[in-house]
Formats: structure tokens, sequence, C-alpha cells
């Protein structure tokens, strides 16, 4: 379309915007899945953070209760030196669980970051599934097989394709639909602390569960304690006492409820542990029936939870991202786009990684796709707007006026708001 070919510098202006972007952005703030981040990305966290405020209550309230209305009869009963301790003990208990919930919730889990354009097959010891009809054709960026087969611990293990991460996941990583990244040795999303949990928190998650049961099991303890003592210095039953203490009675019920539930999950996950499972795997693959190909034997699964040393974010959500012109024109399409529903949907996919520099290319297709706009204008079948709309949906951004002034395209606007105009 062009004959000479495009310059290939911006203006210094351009430049000076363009530039400005690209240092004021971190990772953080471009991150396509969706967690939320706090602290400048120093803090991340699932899209369901808000119920980690629900879990803080649910344990300080029971903790709180017990101090100001339980504790004073104990330290009455059992002197000052041992009653004070029966109170400092659950204060401490709580803000170790705090914490672990902190640690839990607020780090990266274990995200693989995402590539920017799809794998290419290489001999890396894995193979084709051979189920996957196209494994017997040329092997393309368009057929990647769904899946392909590595050896693990002499176990052949399939895994498989991640469109959206547009990777081969990991032995071990799944896709998490709530958070919408990969996360390594994925255990399971838990709504109650609002996070992925993975091979990098799923430490402090076990920590977190068991120091919660045993929480519950002192604060359950002592409650019956002090109704023990109510009955003695009163000679009177067990329904007398708790009218006397009714906030021990109310403790006493929800600690045995809670205690079930988090106790059981304890109890769960020691078996995964012992058997180095994940919850994920426990389910869907049921390593029960068939050999566990990463179970190393009790101790040495123990060992390798606890003592091993946890693994370095593979993203620094703080680091600084460039954004060149081609992902500034994209976000002026995509926002022409949300204000003109009849304009095409042409993908200008930066995570495809096909859009490395502006190239006479990209402004050739740029340049059709601004005339297959200007046609819609002129198609009889497409629906007229209204004049209410008009004006908006036919707007020009002025990042888009910046961009097609730099590449002397400026006229094809003015000509196509005046043809607009005149109709």
């Amino acid at each position: 379309m062009y004959g000479t070919p495009l310059p290939a510098q911006l203006s210094d202006s351009n430049r000076r915007i363009i530039d400005t972007n690209a240092t004021t952005l971190r990772l953080y703030q471009v991150w396509k899945g969706s967690n939320r981040f706090c602290l400048g990305g120093r803090l991340v966290f699932g899209p369901d953070v808000r119920s980690i405020f629900l879990t803080i209550s649910l344990i300080v309230i029971p903790v709180i209760l017990f101090c100001a209305f339980v504790s004073q009869r104990l330290i009455h009963e059992f002197g000052h030196h041992f009653g004070n301790l029966i109170v400092a003990i659950p204060i401490i208990f709580t803000a170790y669980d705090l914490i672990l919930l902190l640690l839990t919730s607020g780090r990266d889990p274990g995200i693989i970051p995402r590539n920017p354009h799809p794998p290419e097959l290489e001999e890396d010891g894995s193979t084709m599934s051979m189920d996957w009809p196209g494994s017997q054709s040329g092997v393309g960026v368009s057929s990647l097989p769904p899946t392909k087969d590595i050896v693990v611990n002499g176990v052949l293990v399939r895994v498989k394709y991640c469109q959206t991460c547009m990777l081969y996941r990991p032995p071990r990583c799944s896709h998490c639909s709530i958070c919408n990244n990969c996360v390594e040795r994925f255990d399971h999303h838990c709504p109650w602390v609002g996070q992925c949990i993975g091979k990098r928190n799923y430490r402090f998650f076990f920590m977190f569960v068991s120091s919660t049961t045993l929480l519950c099991l002192y604060v359950f303890a002592f409650c019956w304690v002090n109704i023990k003592k109510i009955m003695d210095e009163y000679h009177c039953n067990l329904w007398r006492a708790f009218q006397k203490s009714p906030v021990s009675g109310i403790l006493i019920l929800y600690t045995f409820v809670t205690a079930w539930f988090i106790g059981g999950l304890t109890v769960f996950h020691l078996y995964l542990i012992f058997t180095n499972q994940t919850t994920y795997e426990n389910f869907r693959y049921r390593y029960d029936s068939k050999m566990n190909p990463y179970n190393r034997g009790c101790v040495r699964n123990i060992f390798g939870l606890f003592f091993s040393k946890i693994p370095k974010s593979k993203n620094n959500f703080r680091a600084k991202v460039k954004l060149d012109s081609s992902a500034l024109f994209a976000t002026s399409m995509s926002l022409a786009r949300t204000m003109s529903p009849e304009m095409p949907k042409t993908t200008f996919d930066i995570e495809m990684g096909n859009r490395k520099a502006v190239a006479a290319e990209d402004f050739e297709e740029i340049h059709s796709q601004m005339d297959s706009v200007g046609g819609l204008e002129r198609c009889g079948p497409q629906p007229r707007h209204k004049n209410q709309g008009d004006k908006a949906n036919w707007e020009i951004s002025p990042d888009i006026r910046m961009l097609a002034a730099e590449f002397g395209m400026e006229h094809g606007f003015k000509d196509r708001e005046k043809v607009h105009r005149g109709h």
C-alpha cells in the first residue's frame, strides 16, 4: 500500500509520552491475572481478598470474649501468675495465627509467569501425547498438542498446555480459574484466606490451619474449666452454670463446631503431607489406587515440606515494564471499541508477542482497519446511529491522532469526519 517505508522513529513529543508511561508502570500495574496488590506490589492477594476480614473476625472476636469474660474467674481461681499465663497464651497464639494468615494470603503462591508468545516444541526429553491427531503432522505454533508426556521419577506424567498463559504447565501445576494464573504445586484456592495455595505458601497455610485448631481447642478446654469451677463454687448443675457464664456456653458451642471443621481439615492435610499429595491431585487422580510419582516416603515428605528452602518468586511485581507504541495503540483501539459497538473486533494482542516493533506491515493492517471503519458509514445494511450517540461513537482518540499525524494519516481521519458530518 505504501511505496516508501514508513519512518522508524516517533517524534520527540510522542516518544516522551510513551517513555513516561513506560517508566511509571510496574509489572503489578499491568498484571494480566485477577490478583489484588498492596504496598506498591509488595503484597499480592487473590481477587476475593475481602474474605480475609471475615476470617480475622472469626478468630479475634472469640479470643476477645474469652479474655474479657471468662479469664477473670480463671485468674482468681488459679492465682495471679498462672492465671495471667492462661490469658497470655491465647493472645500470643492469636497474634501468631494472624501472622501466618498474612504470610499465606499476602505472598506469591508460586505463580508461573505467562509467555509472551506460544512456545516451540523442543527436544527436551518430552514427547507428544499419542492420542493427539496432529502428532503425526508438522509442528508449528498453530499445531501445538494439548498435552505432552514427561518422565517424573520413572513414571510417565502427562502435562497440559495452558491457552491463557501460553505454556506447558510443569508437573503438579494447574491454572486457577479464580486468580487466572498457573500456580506451581497447586493445592486449591482457599476462599477463607483469599489466595491460591501453592508451592510457596502451602507451608504457612498448614501452620495457620493447625494453629487455629489448637487455639479453638484451648479456648474450648478452659471454657469447660470455668464452667466446672462455677459448678463447684455454687454447687449447681450444668444448666445453672451456663446461666451464670453465658459467654462460656457460647464459646464452647462455637469452638466445638469450628474445631470439627478446622481439625478435620488439619487431619486431611496431614495425610496429604505424609503421602506428598495436593488437594487437587487427591480429588482428581486418586493416588490411593495407583502409584504416586511424588511420594518419597513419609519422613522425606515431611522434611521436604517443612525444612526445605522456599523458592524465590518467579515474578518481580515491582519491576518496571516497557510499553511500546503498538501497546499504546492497542489501548486506544480497545477504548474506541468500547465507545463504538460497530467497530470490527481486530486483535491487537500484545500477549501473542507478534508486535515487537512498529513495522510497515503493522501500519498497513491498521490503515486497512481504518478504511473498514470508514466503510461501515457507507455500507447500506448497517443500522444508522442515533444523532445523540454519533459524536461519541466516531470521536477519534488523542493517542490515535498523535500516531496518525506521525505517519501521515491525519488527512484520512479528517476526511472521514467530514463525510460523517455531511450525512
